[in-house]
């Protein structure tokens, strides 16, 4: 799987302030309060680097923090600011991470253990050029406000070679 956020920016995996500095320098010119809780989960944003969902962040963040209720408001204030970019895994469950470059990322998602892997730069570069043309291609239709999410989504190629190898055995042998 495949999902629309991949993280080979200089935000993922980054520690220290500066990727927490400019969200907040990006909160503050939206006219957003900066708090203590949208501070703690742009900490947990930077520190995954991977999509990660709501009950995650609350996860990471202890219970005591702040509540789940406060952790969607952020985070969808956040997305609507554009410094966070959701995806999905297979099931619908909405996945976000920090994004303060404003490119969109790709990232693959196993079906069976909905884990997120970032997709590598040269597939990357191909789905973004595709994408580009369609978008392009939509406009000189007449379309306007043109944009497109893309989902990945697949059995990871350990589990497919383990799957085909117990089939090759006869039933008698199993």
């Amino acid at each position: 799987m495949i999902a629309s956020t991949q993280t080979n920016s200089p935000i993922s995996g980054a520690s220290g302030p500066a990727p927490v500095a400019e969200a907040t320098a990006r909160l503050k010119a939206a006219g957003l309060r900066i708090t203590q809780p949208r501070l703690r989960i742009l900490a947990v944003l930077v520190k995954r680097g991977l999509p990660v969902s709501i009950e995650q962040i609350h996860a990471d963040l202890g219970i005591r923090a702040c509540d789940l209720v406060t952790v969607y408001r952020c985070v969808a204030a956040f997305e609507e600011v554009g410094i966070v970019q959701r995806t999905f895994l297979h099931n619908g469950t909405g996945l976000y991470t920090l994004n303060l470059d404003a490119r969109t990322r790709y990232h693959v998602v196993d079906k069976i253990g909905q884990t997120v892997e970032e997709l590598d730069p040269e597939t990357s570069a191909l789905v973004r050029a595709a994408l580009a043309d369609a978008e392009a291609t939509l406009r000189a239709r007449g379309y306007t406000n043109v944009s497109h999410i893309a989902e990945f989504f697949g059995t990871p190629p350990v589990v497919s070679r383990l799957a085909a190898k117990v089939a090759a055995v006869p039933a008698a042998h199993r």
